[in-house]
């Protein structure tokens, strides 16, 4: 695999269908080494803090051959950096286990979650229907926590640690974020995974809910 784009967002403004918001999902590729830390790319911009960045969410990545297939679904052009992602790199997988971890220089990342799209995406694509579509693809790409900062640059090699005990994966969970009856055994797993800690909350709360409900929600 190989580090593609380093993309950093400032506070901006967009508009769509007669709503504005101020966002940092705008993303452009940056030039020359850039550091990393606890919470992300230096410089980068997270407005809406209680959704987005945090340690456990502080780096999303979105694989450059993903990018490839919705030039060809879309018949438009992707440049890095449009689906708001701070790393593009070429070769990364789908699907990703949670915990699965990758190696650029000395940066040590590990997956925690998948991308859900909400309005701010569908503004920033000015396109309403982006986040159906974007749910249907199932290429959420993979919000990553920072095991170790350093400094990274586009054209570095990127190498990918798996996580043997790889039993929960990002499109589970991408899927159980959409499932009305999701499987009590299978929240269990998740929230037991090392997973962002926003989606675990929202795992046990909907575990919980199901526990409650008695036997009918086991």
């Amino acid at each position: 695999m190989q580090l593609i784009s380093i993309n950093t967002g400032r506070a901006e403004t967009i508009s769509h269908n007669g709503k504005s918001i101020t966002t940092g999902i705008c993303k452009y590729p940056v030039k020359g080494p850039v550091s990393v830390d606890e919470y992300g790319l230096q410089d980068d911009v997270v407005t809406d803090t209680a959704h987005h960045g945090g340690a456990d969410q502080a780096l999303y990545a979105y694989s450059e051959d993903d990018y490839a297939w919705w030039r060809h679904q879309r018949d438009r052009d992707f440049a890095p950096g449009m689906f708001g992602e701070n790393l593009t790199v070429r070769g990364l997988p789908s699907d990703l286990s949670i915990g699965d971890r990758l190696l650029i220089g000395d940066v040590l990342l590990e997956a925690t979650a998948p991308r859900i799209p909400c309005s701010t995406f569908a503004m920033r694509m000015q396109d309403t229907t982006f986040g159906f579509a974007f749910k249907s693809a199932e290429r959420p790409g993979v919000y990553f926590r920072v095991l170790n900062g350093g400094v990274i640059e586009a054209g570095d090699s990127v190498i990918m640690i798996a996580n043997p005990d790889d039993s929960v994966t990002l499109l589970d969970l991408f899927r159980c974020n959409y499932d009305l009856n999701p499987d009590p055994a299978d929240l269990r797993r998740y929230v037991a995974s090392p997973i962002a800690e926003r989606m675990r909350q929202k795992l046990q709360s909907r575990l919980e809910s199901c526990e409650s409900a008695g036997p009918a929600g086991m």
